[in-house]
């Protein structure tokens, strides 16, 4: 199964397992799913690093990279079919950040791994 980490589910996977819902920790930990971390999430990580947000053991950079890296996560890129669906989903959900996780999802098949009460509406596939 393809999975799309929320950037909660990546922070906590990273910084607080226990956090994680069983279901969640199970198929992160299952060696035939590949997990991917959309690029609106690092970028979502920089803001609020930036805004003093969230503190990190290392420079935003560094640590997205080294977590990545270490959990065989890859990344997904932004695209324009993403974009232009984003654009089309009722606003059931107002944060951005959000709102693009979802369209990816939707768009590429995704199963978005997420404890987000706001996602459900939209009817992307789900897991938590």
């Amino acid at each position: 199964m393809r999975l799309l980490l929320d950037t909660c589910t990546f922070i906590w996977l990273t910084q607080a397992p226990k956090r994680l819902s069983p279901a969640a920790r199970s198929a992160l930990d299952d060696p035939s799913n590949e997990l991917y971390f959309s690029h609106v999430s690092i970028w979502e990580i920089f803001n609020k690093c930036q805004a003093g947000k969230l503190v990190l053991p290392d420079t935003p950079r560094v640590w997205v990279a080294e977590q990545l890296a270490a959990r065989g996560v890859a990344e997904w890129p932004i695209d324009l079919p993403s974009l232009e669906r984003m654009s089309e989903l009722p606003l059931h959900h107002r944060d951005p950040f959000d709102r693009l996780l979802v369209a990816q999802s939707i768009v590429h098949g995704l199963c978005l791994v997420s404890p987000d009460p706001a996602f459900p509406p939209y009817g992307a596939r789900m897991l938590w």
